[in-house]
């Protein structure tokens, strides 16, 4: 295999620095390094590193889409590391590296020198240092329908999903494949989840005797973002009701509620799309 690296990116380029293509002999591919627009040109460099070419950089900007070069039609500018999947480039053992640091929530570190196309673990001045985030992190207090549909989208987009409910008919690995299931009371649950800058709890059981004790644990960490499903009206009383429990007013303007952002949404689906909208604009800065 050979893998494709983002080491520049700068303008309205489609990927950050540190995104990734893989490319393997049999012309798999997983990743993306320009959301399509150089692909077949890294696709014919990779190719070549897996057989026996050394790593190499390129560099890609604007071009006149009416001319069949590889370009960004953007505006942006991109570099580009391609080198092998090997103990002189990337090691295959990386990967497990990573995938065991996600799961245990910590970030990895690696470093490499454009000039040899060698990886290795830690940060080294001078060399290309990428920066392997442990996943962002969602609670979801409710095993309800919305629920379903909320999970599945946060996986999608690379957060570790945990769903709690103490009502153990609502809470089954059927329902909810692939995340975390605990049956605690929601204010224990949050306490044990832990929740910090990059951690959103959303509260959407609809039951204040589920909902209020896990947003008044969320508003006692530094949880990125606070959500909590219900109307206008059921947000007034709720917000009354923290305010009864001691949360000051700026505490309390950090719970969304209505959770996530206007789309006019209707049914579960759309709803929990609009809740991790939101949910991702707050831990992204932009709302």
């Amino acid at each position: 295999m050979a893998l494709a690296t983002v080491i520049e990116a700068s303008g309205s380029a489609p990927r950050p620095r540190g995104g990734h293509l893989l490319l393997a002999a049999d012309g798999r591919f997983a990743g993306s390094i320009s959301g399509g627009c150089v692909e077949y040109e890294v696709f014919a460099i990779a190719e070549g590193v897996i057989a026996g070419a050394p790593a190499s950089v390129h560099h890609y900007g604007s071009s006149d889409p009416s001319i069949w070069l590889p370009g960004l039609p953007c505006g942006g500018m991109i570099g580009v590391m391609v080198q092998p999947v090997s103990e002189a480039g990337f090691s295959p053992g990386f990967f497990a590296q990573i995938a065991a640091a996600r799961a245990a929530g910590i970030a990895v570190t690696l470093s490499t020198d454009l000039a040899t196309g060698r990886t290795i673990l830690g940060a080294y001045e001078g060399q290309f240092v990428n920066v392997y985030e442990a996943p962002r992190r969602l609670l979801i207090v409710g095993a309800v329908q919305i629920a379903q549909a909320l999970s599945a989208i946060a996986r999608a987009t690379g957060f570790a999903v945990t769903v709690n409910d103490p009502r153990e008919r609502f809470l089954s690995a059927d329902r909810f494949p692939g995340v975390t299931l605990t049956d605690a009371w929601p204010d224990e649950a949050v306490a044990a989840f832990a929740p910090n800058g990059s951690a959103a709890v959303v509260t959407l059981s609809h039951d204040v005797k589920i909902d209020d004790p896990a947003l008044f644990t969320a508003l006692q960490a530094p949880t990125g973002y606070i959500g909590a499903l219900g109307s206008r009206a059921n947000q007034a009383r709720r917000l009354e009701r923290l305010a009864a429990m001691g949360i000051g007013a700026e505490d309390l303007r950090r719970v969304d509620g209505p959770a996530g952002i206007h789309i006019g949404g209707l049914g579960p689906q759309e709803i929990a799309l609009s809740i991790a909208a939101g949910m991702v604009g707050t831990l992204r800065g932009a709302r």
